[in-house]
């Protein structure tokens, strides 16, 4: 059995469908369950048990000798959350249990970390451990990442094989229900749809042109690829970006967009919020020479590919993956 935490969201339904799709049909699904949206993420993929976030340790005790391998995707994701001990509770500490669970029944772990533990970039985007202490998130979401990033390194006892997964920019289906919190593609999609038109984000930044600010856009199935390799992989631990390595401008996305509904561009800009206007990102981009160095043979989905699969298998006819 393989366990996916945060099993209805958005990464985790799509693992489900890529370890089906390999014929990987014993599946623990991990989760709230009380979000009927979310829940269409589920619809038709071979699940063995349904399990309550909250049970899952227990569960865990009981049934760890038939696990092979756990996912957790679950988190608190929400960049604007603010409530620091709710984060603590959802993203460290809950991965923590995770974590002594596996090593204390010898399971491998993938967990999810985040490209917003990055903060400006200040850095750089190179997934080197050394540095996790330096690093400045911007919000409580990437300090409750970066939190657990640093205990987990620190740990003098690990699970034979954990890999911590830094996800950039990820967009594609199953993300119908995030809200704001969906990707750029989505919200593109839905504006022009309905308007013909899409409003950009105005460059604040006197070295960035209005809708050229940067990011690692990178299409979730080559995210659940990369997955879906670690668990046969099982060697070379650490923490690893998740990323397509290549930075696009928001321009390049909206306008493959327009290209993917067959529109003519129309684009606008409209002020950053003055509330994020200081902590707004003006480049990310993925290393991803570390994954590479470990073995991973495949290539990443160029945007205008993974936009272009995304608008015409699964957002023109409300599809799910």
């Amino acid at each position: 059995m393989i366990v996916v935490t945060g099993a209805a969201g958005f990464i985790g339904s799509c693992m489900i469908a890529k370890l089906n799709k390999e014929n990987f049909n014993d599946i623990i699904a991990v989760d709230e369950f009380d979000n009927k949206e979310k829940l269409k993420n589920l619809e038709g993929k071979k699940i063995l048990e349904r399990v309550h976030r909250d049970d899952f340790a227990s569960w865990l005790d009981d049934h760890h000798e038939e696990i092979e391998f756990i996912f957790h995707l679950g988190a608190r994701t929400d960049t604007a959350e603010f409530d620091k001990s709710l984060l603590k509770k959802l993203n460290t500490e809950y991965t923590k249990t995770v974590w002594r669970r596996c090593i204390e029944h010898q399971i491998p772990l993938v967990y999810a970390s985040s490209a917003a533990t990055y903060g400006l970039g200040e850095h750089g985007y190179v997934d080197d451990e050394n540095i996790l202490e330096d690093l400045v998130p911007l919000n409580p979401y990437g300090v409750s990442k970066n939190e657990f990033d640093i205990w987990a390194v620190q740990q003098e006892e690990k699970p034979f094989f954990w890999a911590g997964l830094k996800f950039f920019n990820v967009y594609g289906p199953n993300e119908y229900h995030k809200g704001r919190m969906a990707s750029v593609v989505l919200h593109s999609f839905r504006q022009i749809s309905e308007t013909g038109k899409m409003k950009l984000f105005r460059s604040h930044n006197p070295d960035y042109k209005d809708g050229e600010q940067r990011r690692d856009f990178v299409y979730v199935k080559d995210v659940v690829e990369v997955m879906y390799w670690l668990m046969h992989h099982r060697k070379n631990s650490g923490i690893y970006n998740l990323g397509s390595g290549k930075s696009r401008t928001f321009l390049d996305l909206t306008n493959a967009v327009f290209s993917a509904l067959n529109k003519t561009s129309d684009i606008s800009f409209i002020d950053t919020p003055a509330d994020i206007r200081d902590k707004y990102q003006y480049f990310t981009e993925a290393d991803m020479a570390k994954l590479k160095s470990i073995g991973y043979p495949h290539e990443f989905t160029e945007l205008e590919d993974g936009v272009k699969d995304y608008v015409a298998n699964y957002l023109k006819s409300n599809r799910y993956y």
